[in-house]
């Protein structure tokens, strides 16, 4: 097993990733900004070290500081949490070329993952189903994209090759708008992510989010953990998750499952990983992989009983996966709430003290979280500041759950998500269940 992991993250991740090291006898060391001297993780972990100021560029996306702290704390390996440097290949090569273990794939997986033209063709390559679309990036030739448009078929929608969170992606209804959304789309997607390459696929109107959890060991071994529904998002960013997904079938768990199972090997890929879909008529299309591990991942746990980030340091020790898919049993259901730091109607940030803080318990009831009473949230990092989970043997079970869990959460001083998570766990399309990525959205009037 590995002697000492350095945590390259904060908040909750930061203290997930320390107590799973804990569990397993590694020794931990967290690395900080100046606001953070006082988060949870950094007051448990055998050692800590500050890499630089409070903002996320000084410190937490500061790649030669990261790797000097490895150096000086005689670390052996690195995990980069979610977020931050997570899926940044040039972070994971010079980590690993500095002589360090990093958590997570290989540098070229996650470049070959994380450009969507090259992981599109690689899914096609490896029989995973994918959006009709362009099979490869635009060129200038605007005959030739009306022409691809048109055998797609409006709507489309026109996606940067670099994108990701919902950025550089346009809705085109007819031919009219195609050329000049092409450009401005090239054009945003130069300036923000310095690839100027765009693609196109068919624009679904009505999807579920489905993704498909991973866990591969580069040593030929790859499982799948079933799937999350993640469709409840505001602004392409998801809000409530849950697993299994309703209304797919264990059969359809199994291929679609299977698929991205053999796709891990095709690949080479290592660690935990999720390949995320759009779910439409009883169909998958694969959209992207995320190559990391992800916030929602306690849903997957919980009805598995397998620790990812256990699996996760497992692996980057060498160690073939603890568990083959014939042992993978889904029970119950989970959901989780992302609970966060903002005005519930506005969602404007609201970093703050924290004056009084009570965390909700009882049988199938887990609460993620940095914070305690006396904390002050930051307002330099994303609003996150916990994420609550429930289980329970059925999916009424687990709503009902989350709403006595959520009446017991108290977070004061500051603005929280909670009565918004409230609204949608009273909401009846959600108890339903299936309710597509625009739901939310329409129901906030924002669409």
């Amino acid at each position: 097993m590995l002697d000492k992991v350095l945590i390259a993250n904060r908040g909750e991740i930061a203290l997930r990733i320390l107590r799973a090291c804990k569990e397993l006898g590694i020794k931990t060391v967290a690395v900080h900004s100046t606001a953070d001297r006082n988060l949870k993780h950094v007051l448990l972990a055998d050692e800590s070290i500050c890499i630089g100021g409070a903002s996320a560029t000084e410190s937490y996306l500061n790649i030669p500081r990261i790797i000097a702290a490895a150096e000086v704390t005689n670390s052996v390996a690195i995990h980069p949490g979610y977020g931050f440097l997570s899926e940044n290949a040039a972070f994971a090569d010079a980590v690993e070329k500095s002589g360090f273990i990093f958590i997570g794939p290989k540098a070229e997986t996650i470049n070959l993952m994380g450009d969507k033209v090259s992981a599109i063709n690689a899914m096609k390559k490896a029989g995973v189903p994918c959006v009709p679309g362009s099979d490869g990036p635009l060129t200038d030739d605007a005959e030739r994209n009306k022409s691809i448009a048109k055998r797609i078929g409006y709507p489309i929608i026109v996606k940067a090759a670099g994108g990701g969170g919902g950025r550089g992606m346009r809705v085109v209804r007819s031919e009219e708008e195609l050329i000049t959304a092409i450009e401005t789309t090239q054009a945003e997607a130069g300036a923000a992510f310095g690839n100027a390459t765009v693609y196109m696929e068919k624009f679904l109107e009505n999807p579920r989010h489905v993704e498909i959890q991973v866990l591969a060991d580069g040593q030929g071994n790859a499982i799948h953990l079933g799937e999350r529904d993640c469709s409840m998002q505001r602004r392409h960013q998801k809000v409530v998750e849950e697993a299994p997904a309703p209304g797919v079938s264990e059969q359809m768990r199994n291929k679609i499952g299977d698929r991205c199972r053999k796709a891990c090997i095709e690949i080479g890929y290592r660690g935990a990983g999720t390949f995320e879909f759009l779910y439409e008529n009883g169909e998958f299309y694969f959209i992207e992989m995320n190559t990391r591990i992800q916030v929602e991942h306690p849903v997957s746990e919980m009805i598995t009983g397998v620790d990812l980030i256990k699996e996760q340091l497992r692996i980057a020790a060498g160690q073939p996966l603890s568990i083959d898919q014939s042992q993978v049993q889904i029970r119950g259901h989970a959901i989780e709430c992302r609970i966060n730091a903002e005005d519930p109607d506005t969602f404007i940030p609201s970093p703050g003290l924290i004056d009084m803080f009570h965390s909700p318990g009882g049988l199938g009831v887990r609460w993620e979280s940095h914070i305690y009473a006396g904390y002050a949230v930051p307002p330099y990092y994303d609003s996150m500041i916990g994420k609550l989970i429930t289980y329970g043997d059925s999916r009424d079970e687990a709503i009902a759950r989350m709403r006595h869990a959520l009446d017991e959460l108290v977070i004061d001083g500051i603005k929280t998500n909670i009565p918004l998570q409230r609204r949608i766990m009273a909401d009846e399309n959600f108890s339903a269940g299936g309710t597509n990525i625009h739901y939310l959205e329409k129901k906030l009037g924002m669409s």
